[in-house]
């Protein structure tokens, strides 16, 4: 798990990346939260969400937005830090060219840059939207929702209630071709702070569903 520095938009960036020994290894970017309020990539759930994919054979990049850690620039409200994602993306494709897919899983405000990076590259096949802020940012722009995943989220939220989650859930639901799967976690708070094996769990269990669903369509 090498550290990296590698050109953004606003001057370098740090990260942490794993390389998969497997050959053309599919892709996988980990968001962290608000960077304002203690955000990094050393974050415990977005620790816990790399490592469920490094320990499934991706390549697996997570890094600090501008600001944070050794990454140069400032905060920038969440247009910067989307630039930032899509260079990280960027940057994780020029070494690994032949990658068989793409994942992007972010944690709250991480989840919100995300789900814009989410529209803005095809290429990306699953996302995983852990405690996504449906009622501090505006999520509209999922119109439609390109690609299938999962948003888990704590019934004891109460930074971000469920219902403000489950009505972009529903909503999302309702477009053709996808499938937004959701997992209500009782008791978890915003941080999952007693619920994290839990809530790390559900998420290996629906991303090895979607790595078998992939295998059996591969091989019909």
């Amino acid at each position: 798990m090498p550290d990296v520095i590698f050109a953004g938009p606003e001057g370098r960036l740090e990260g942490r990346y794993h390389h998969s020994k497997i050959e053309n290894a599919p892709l996988a970017l980990f968001l962290h939260p608000h960077p304002e309020h203690g955000g990094s990539m050393n974050n415990k759930i977005v620790y816990h969400l790399y490592h469920v994919y490094v320990r499934r054979g991706f390549s697996c990049l997570r890094f600090n937005f501008r600001g944070v850690g050794r990454s140069q620039g400032i905060y920038d409200r969440g247009e910067g830090e989307l630039s930032d994602a899509a260079a990280a993306l960027d940057w994780m494709q020029s070494h690994n060219e032949n990658s068989t897919g793409c994942w992007i899983a972010g944690f709250s405000f991480g989840a919100w840059i995300g789900m814009q990076l989410l529209m803005r590259r095809p290429e990306i096949e699953g996302f995983i939207s852990i405690a996504p802020p449906a009622n501090l940012y505006d999520f509209s722009f999922l119109a439609p929702c390109p690609s299938s995943g999962i948003m888990v989220h704590g019934d004891a939220d109460t930074i971000v209630p469920a219902d403000s989650v489950e009505k972009l859930v529903k909503k999302l639901s309702a477009q053709r071709g996808i499938k937004i799967d959701y997992s209500l976690i009782p008791g978890a708070d915003h941080f999952f702070s007693e619920h994290l094996e839990e809530m790390i769990g559900t998420v290996e269990g629906y991303v090895d569903q979607r790595l078998e669903e992939k295998k059996a369509a591969a091989e019909a």
